[in-house]
């Protein structure tokens, strides 16, 4: 199931992010070490911090087996073009 975040509303991603990492079992120092990143990056997040690295953030999806999804008006025709692929 796929879940829209509001680009608004960074607090719904912390809140996607606090739910899988207690689902998993993980303390924020756990997400952490297995994320490779800080643990206050965690809390952070968590709590609906909106200046966040986006490697880092995405370090912490791949930890949580989250995928993110691009979607637009366009990108079917992205995928179909030759440029975009270089």
């Amino acid at each position: 199931m796929a879940a829209k975040i509001d680009i608004n509303n960074f607090k719904d991603l912390g809140k996607i992010i606090l739910f899988h990492r207690k689902k998993a079992g993980l303390s924020r120092i756990d997400l952490a070490t297995v994320s490779g990143v800080g643990k206050t990056v965690i809390y952070d997040i968590e709590n609906g911090k909106e200046t966040v690295r986006l490697k880092t953030l995405l370090k912490i999806l791949d930890a949580l087996n989250i995928s993110m999804l691009l979607d637009s008006p366009l990108m079917e025709r992205f995928t179909e073009n030759d440029d975009a692929k270089r």
